[in-house]
């Protein structure tokens, strides 16, 4: 009996020194070399973003220990394997509040067989960074089944080089699985991710599932198939900046909602970012202490919009004075600038943003700001967040490159989005609200709940000129013809006697205004006709 106590006590003891073994292994991930390599090139490593992103001591890993289950290729030689695999996974708390997250590594090496490779994106990167296998996949769609069961948001660190070769159709499977639960937790729980690498092939299209996505300047790539890939196939001649870079995606493709200077803005800023959002679409919109009255005037908007309805303003200057604060965190601010989004807070609430911008484009709306507005006001309304438009919008972009491109199709989206949202929805119109872009912005007739309208707002089919060209055509003194058409139409009161306007506003006491709807709208309740789902003009 003596004896055999012995042997369990050894035994155990020696199951222990394996566990922490592993557990250290854990930790380092590839080794103190790559952690070396990666501070280097300025960027963190994958646990040390997690530490950064959560509360102190708030995270709780899942999966420490597993391991692939590759076996070809010499896969299966210890050298080639690592505990948790090339992603760290679990769950932690931003100020507080529940989140999962998983944050993919640099750390596994192995050889990559460039040759057959369509994922591979820089000849001389000979670590598989991030690359994911089926025991990736399955840590990520853990914790990702996690979330929705106690509804929390996903925030994703992604720094993956694609799918990892040896294990062929099983990453391919992985990839699959992960897109399944993206698309599932779509307006379930809020996704984010933030590319803080290069992710290639598959990689790149669950950031393109997910709600927003962030990038880090100069490190960050997004791409299908690499610059060796596109100059095989193409004959283009294309770097990994010009290919997938956070300025190509942030202001050409709109693929990326947003950039930053590196890891640790990237970081700080993204914990700032969550505090806006609810933690799934069963929560009303956060509510946090306002030390800005609610009852604020703000003067200065008096005299904001021009008396020549030709010159542009910025309606940034609007936004801010009125939010919480002057505290706004816009939504894709290089891309589609004729129109801006973001979120902010009034009396505490969050509420999305939407408006166009006068200075570009002279707030017009095309193709690019369609989507990019219809996209947002989708997503507060999946999630319970109240949105407030700003209007001065002189109709749709006019071309050719418009209408081939599908400017109907593609502003129907914008039209569609609007009417389907069942959250308190309140519009003011600034200055211009012309012909269909008038109804498109929130208007009455697609259920806004409250709409305003400025003394110097404009409600008509078109601008005087153009309307007096038509209506008066072939006639003398068109200047007088166009004098009569401002009087009758360029001007809130045609709008407001028809009750299309609940009221005309003095532009100072706005903020005030929208304060006190938003407290009356927060027991508001609407629901659209049954439908298995909406069939959106994609």
């Amino acid at each position: 009996m003596l004896r055999d106590c012995r042997w369990y006590s050894v035994s155990h003891l020696s199951v222990k020194q394996r566990i922490d073994k592993k557990r250290r292994a854990a930790l380092v991930g590839g080794g103190q070399k790559r952690i070396d390599a990666q501070h280097k090139r300025g960027k963190l490593t994958a646990r040390e973003r997690v530490e950064l992103l959560l509360d102190p001591e708030s995270f709780v890993e899942s999966d420490m220990f597993v391991e692939h289950r590759c076996s070809d290729f010499n896969m299966e030689q210890d050298r080639n394997k690592f505990p948790g695999d090339s992603v760290v996974t679990g769950r932690g708390r931003i100020n507080g509040r529940l989140v999962y997250v998983f944050s993919q590594q640099l750390g596994f090496t192995c050889v990559i067989f460039f040759l057959s490779c369509p994922f591979s994106f820089s000849q001389d990167f000979t670590v598989f960074g991030g690359s994911l296998s089926g025991a990736h996949a399955q840590k990520i769609c853990k914790i990702m089944d996690q979330a929705m069961t106690v509804g929390a948001p996903v925030i994703g660190l992604n720094d993956s080089g694609g799918a990892r070769i040896q294990e062929g159709v099983e990453s391919l499977a992985g990839y699959a699985d992960i897109f399944l639960r993206n698309v599932m937790a779509s307006g379930v729980v809020p996704q984010i991710s933030l590319i803080m690498g290069p992710c290639a092939g598959g990689a790149v299209y669950s950031p393109a599932l997910t709600d927003f996505t962030f990038m880090v300047k100069d490190t960050s790539y997004l791409f299908i198939t690499g610059p060796d890939v596109v100059k095989s196939v193409t004959n283009e001649d294309v770097t990994q900046e010009e290919l997938g870079g956070a300025k190509t995606h942030t202001s050409v493709s709109g693929v990326a909602h947003h950039a930053f200077e590196n890891d640790v803005e990237a970081l700080l800023n993204l914990r700032e970012f969550f505090n806006f959002l609810p933690l799934s679409n069963q929560d009303p919109a956060p509510i946090r202490e306002c030390h800005d009255p609610s009852d604020r005037l703000v003067p200065s908007l008096d005299t904001i919009v021009p008396l020549e309805s030709t010159k542009a303003y910025d309606m940034l200057d609007i936004i801010q004075t009125i939010v919480d604060e002057r505290d706004f965190f816009e939504i894709m601010p290089n891309y589609a600038k004729n129109i801006v989004v973001g979120f902010a807070r009034m009396n505490g609430r969050t509420v999305g943003i939407v408006g166009n911008q006068p200075k570009v484009a002279s707030g017009c709306l095309d193709i690019n700001s369609s989507v990019k507005g219809a996209r947002f006001v989708r997503f507060c309304d999946a999630f319970n967040i109240p949105i407030i438009t700003f209007v001065d919008v002189p109709g749709f972009l006019p071309g050719t490159a418009q209408e081939y491109g599908g400017i109907i199709r593609h502003g129907a989206k914008l039209l569609f989005a609007f009417a389907e949202a069942t959250v308190p929805k309140i519009t003011v119109i600034t200055r211009k609200a012309y012909g269909g872009a008038y109804d498109v912005m929130s208007s009455k007739h697609l259920r806004g709940d409250v709409n305003y309208a400025w003394p110097s707002a404009e409600v008509a089919v078109m601008g005087a000129k153009g309307a007096v060209q038509i209506i008066f055509r072939g006639k003398e003194n068109q200047a007088e013809a166009e004098a009569e058409y401002v009087e009758k139409f360029a001007n809130p009161f045609p709008a407001a006697v028809r009750g299309f306007v609940d009221d005309i506003i003095e532009p100072g006491s706005t903020r005030k205004r929208i304060c006190r709807d938003l407290e009356v709208l927060a027991s508001k309740k609407q629901v659209n006709p049954w439908k298995k789902h909406a069939n959106i003009p994609l």
